[in-house]
């Protein structure tokens, strides 16, 4: 008997003859160039490196197009940011030692908000290998072990034949519900290598999928049909699985009123009338939460953020759906669906019936009125006014990137991201310098719009080298920095708990002269010509950088006293 599968697996006479006489002058490096371009990949990110040089020189014998950075860990933030545009897993080209581990912080962030990111490494020489010490260049005793802790798995490599399998494997790892970053690491001598192997040709990785179990979801769609006060926090695993439209209709199906994370901003559109918006470091909003008699929680872990600094604590029942097994039940006893938001969604689109609760929309307003109050009495204008010309000034499908700066914490409550994966931050790990090279990502993988980068004169400093890059390679990124001469939240932290600062005051450049010296336009602006100047700044091509120094502060915290 013949079986379909047999058929589809028998090479036709040119497949067999390209592999009988594969082109000469490949190395090891041109299995993992043509095993990425096989997958799907048009674009690498990375830096180059003694050990991985095989890598680097098959790179101009393929149709990849490479976008290098200045620094590592950039280059890890611009990939991230690429996984998260397009849903692809971004391959992120690193050598050995120094240059693998300066990745480690942007590999953290790519994991926190699940994030695919393919990053394949060199190694020492295979003779090295086994945790000795010989002395090579860039020795480690285990360097996977450092990214272990990291990374979602780690993939290893000791010959030319396990390439391609051991990188399908790790991209289908990277894009498997929750995504997140993977590691591949191959020795110096087998990337240089001549190779006889026949060029990678077809490769298999199509992502597992995370399906909901019937049982639950019929007794997660009893539960909210019955409920009294339903409501539901939309996090970022509903944006990951483009899942805001199945998530409005199951909304207005339930009149649930819907609060989305700061990971999940753009899951549920900001005027809508059941939008309670992202406001959940927000004492109103905690307690309204708690109140819920049954609340859907969809793509969020409930973490510190999530939860008003883990003050949340719910009365009611909670049914929380949720891709990463080790998120479920991890902060709140739930009845716990393990599933892709998407597939879940669905799920209950196709069992819940629809409730009656005309006031959801009266309790959604009331809500809001008393959160605008209590901002309004804290004589905060100012920064309310920057996000407005910030919104005003950046069309409204262009995505933004914000660092770790006071703008950004307000942001993350306050700012209408207009539409579903357009608003990123590097608030799952909370590193400092990523809205920059997160921005340059973002221009690579949709050159077509601008793309916003804001960052505090601390966090820019992180990210000056990558004003080259972005020059280089003519990105479409306005960069906004707000220079209030130090770590702005810090200094604001500190004052707050010891009374005095320390170590927050920073000497900085003139930033619009640095960005001048890179060839990109600068301009100092002021909070009442930001608008107008952001504006012409992202409708103008290419790379600028627009200069506000403002002092900011941050509105009262709720979850103290």
């Amino acid at each position: 008997m013949t079986h379909d599968h047999d058929l589809v697996l028998r090479p036709t006479p040119a497949q067999t003859e390209a592999a009988l006489n594969p082109p000469p002058g490949r190395n090891g490096g041109d299995l993992v160039v043509e095993t990425l371009a096989g997958l799907g990949a048009t674009t690498v990110f990375g830096l180059p490196g003694q050990h991985a040089l095989g890598m680097f020189d098959a790179l101009r014998r393929s149709d990849l197009r490479y976008v290098g950075l200045r620094v590592e860990n950039n280059a890890g933030f611009a990939a991230d940011a690429y996984g998260r545009i397009t849903g692809e897993a971004a391959p992120l080209l690193l050598s050995t030692g120094p240059g693998a581990l300066t990745s480690l912080a942007a590999l953290q962030e790519a994991r926190a908000a699940s994030a695919p990111v393919l990053a394949i490494s060199s190694q020492i020489p295979s003779a090295g290998l086994g945790g000795g010490r010989h002395g090579y260049l860039h020795e480690l005793p285990d360097q996977a072990a450092s990214f272990r802790g990291v990374v979602k798995s780690v993939h290893t490599v000791r010959t030319q034949s396990q390439i391609p399998s051991a990188i399908a494997e790790a991209w289908r790892s990277a894009l498997t519900a929750p995504h997140g970053p993977v590691w591949v690491e191959i020795p110096q001598d087998v990337l240089l290598a001549e190779t006889s192997l026949p060029v990678v040709t077809g490769v298999d990785a199509t992502p597992e999928e995370v399906v909901p179990r019937p049982e639950l979801t019929a007794v997660a769609a009893d539960l909210l049909f019955r409920a009294e006060r339903p409501a539901i926090i939309a996090g970022g695993g509903v944006v990951r699985a483009d899942a805001s439209g199945k998530l409005r209709q199951l909304a207005e199906r339930l009149q649930a009123p819907v609060v989305t994370t700061f990971g999940g901003k753009g899951a549920f559109p900001w005027e809508h009338p059941l939008s309670l918006q992202s406001w959940l470091e927000d004492r109103h909003m905690t307690d309204f939460l708690e109140d819920a008699d049954v609340l859907l929680v969809v793509g969020s872990g409930l973490g510190e953020l999530s939860s008003n600094y883990h003050t949340f604590k719910p009365r009611g029942r909670v049914v929380q759906i949720e891709a990463d097994l080790g998120k479920l039940e991890s902060n709140h006893p739930a009845l716990g669906i393990h599933a892709d938001a998407r597939l879940a969604l669905q799920a209950l689109l196709e069992t819940v019936e629809e409730r009656d609760d005309t006031g959801a929309p009266e309790r959604v307003r009331d809500l809001l009125a008393r959160i605008a109050d209590r901002i309004a009495a804290q004589e905060l204008t100012l920064e309310q006014q920057l996000l407005t010309s910030v919104r005003r000034a950046l069309p409204s499908d262009s995505p933004s990137f914000w660092d770790m700066t006071i703008l950004a914490y307000w942001a993350w409550s306050a700012f209408d991201p207009k539409a579903p994966n357009t608003m990123h931050s590097a608030q799952g790990a909370g590193g400092l310098g990523y809205g920059f090279p997160a921005a340059l990502g973002a221009a690579a993988a949709d050159p077509t719009r601008p793309v916003l980068a804001v960052s505090g004169d601390g966090g820019a400093l992180y990210s000056i080298a990558e004003l080259a890059t972005a020059r280089q390679y003519d990105l479409n990124v306005t960069w906004l920095i707000v220079d209030d001469g130090g770590y702005g939240i810090l200094r604001e932290y500190m004052t707050d708990t010891f009374g005095q600062a320390t170590a927050t005051e920073l000497t900085r450049p003139d930033y619009v002269a640095l960005a001048q010296s890179f060839g990109v336009p600068g301009v100092r602006t002021t909070p009442g010509t930001l608008e107008q100047d952001l504006a012409k700044a992202l409708a103008s091509p290419g790379p600028s950088v627009v200069v506000l120094p403002a002092v900011l502060r941050m509105f009262a915290a709720t979850h103290l006293g």
